[in-house]
């Protein structure tokens, strides 16, 4: 079994970074991912528009150019492919990693399906848009609900319920309204989150206003039937709505279609089955903050995956960068 210098587990922008720069500094390098190149990337909404400019989701400086001013999915996806082709990044594709452990001389990797890697250093660079926020409500997994959304065109004519109030829930909510739906957004928190984008905030707020896209805030679902969503809000509430049925605090939403777009978390099983402390309460797993090496020496992270539950804090503008500190401190 051959034995690569550098294994990367994750083929998203801080996985291709670390290819880069294993590479450049003339180590042997393997990108192991579940699915295609920044898988995550395309799972996004089919329509979604970066925040960033081209120039900060660039990557071993191989210019990304667009004619717009912050780049679309679609743009991403095909840059990203063209910085494996440019730079002769060694990927191997639709292979998940499901365990490893530490070895005499570095690590063993292992795939679903039995297969085994050898690695002299192993970097986790998982991202965390695998794993939503589970409500862990009755009706959670019934087949009209969803925690990833893709497109509108399927919905239209339709009551549906969106229920987050960041960007990801609010870009859901307008593309919905615009495309023919009856929207309602429902939101735990007293206002729209304050991530929310600065060129979308007005939008929202205005159909908000006028009633384009009804509205709970301060409100949680608390159960999801096949026709309905049940949520109790923290005010009593008199609004006239055709699609809704209020009795007290607890009122009714009539909904063909239920998006739960209330956040992600990274999944912890593969950073524990190498023996990485995470902590039970943020899921960030133990690491040098500077080298990005965990309590496993040789093994370290990159990407999102170093912040659990703080997801707001890494995106891919700084956690590309996160490649050269890690190969800096190699020994």
């Amino acid at each position: 079994m051959e034995t690569v210098d550098v294994l990367i587990i994750g083929g998203g922008p801080a996985g291709l970074s670390c290819g880069i720069e294993a590479q450049r500094r003339g180590y042997s390098h393997l990108i192991v991912e579940q699915g295609g190149v920044a898988d995550a990337i395309r799972r996004f909404p089919t329509n979604m528009t970066f925040f960033s400019t081209p120039e900060l989701l660039e990557l071993g400086s191989l210019p990304f150019v667009t004619p717009h001013v912050r780049p679309t999915r679609q743009e991403a996806l095909v840059y990203y492919r063209k910085v494996v082709e440019h730079f002769g990044l060694n990927v191997l594709l639709h292979q998940r990693a499901v365990s490893g452990r530490k070895a005499e001389h570095g690590f063993n990797v292992f795939l679903e399906g039995g297969r085994e890697l050898a690695a002299k250093r192993v970097i986790i660079a998982t991202g965390y848009f695998d794993r939503p926020n589970r409500l862990e409500i009755p009706g959670e997994d019934l087949p009209h609900v969803a925690h990833f959304y893709d497109e509108p065109y399927r919905y239209y004519g339709s009551n549906v319920v969106v229920v987050g109030g960041q960007n990801s829930a609010v870009e859901t909510a307008l593309e919905l309204y615009r495309n023919g739906c009856k929207v309602t957004l429902v939101h735990r928190g007293a206002s729209l989150g304050s991530s929310v984008k600065y060129w979308v905030r007005p939008d929202i707020e205005n159909r908000l206003r006028e009633g384009s896209i009804a509205h709970y805030f301060d409100s949680v679902v608390t159960r999801i039937t096949e026709e309905a969503v049940h949520i109790e809000c923290a005010h009593s509430i008199d609004r006239a709505n055709s699609i809704d049925r209020a009795n007290g605090h607890s009122i009714v939403l009539l909904a063909q279609f239920v998006f739960l777009l209330t956040g992600y978390r990274p999944e912890t099983e593969l950073l524990e089955a190498f023996g990485i402390a995470v902590d039970p309460q943020t899921i960030i797993p133990t690491h040098n903050p500077t080298s990005f090496e965990t309590n496993v020496p040789g093994l370290y992270l990159a990407g999102s995956i170093s912040c659990g539950c703080e997801t707001s804090n890494i995106f891919i503008e700084n956690g590309r960068l996160h490649a050269q500190s890690i190969f800096d401190s190699f020994r």
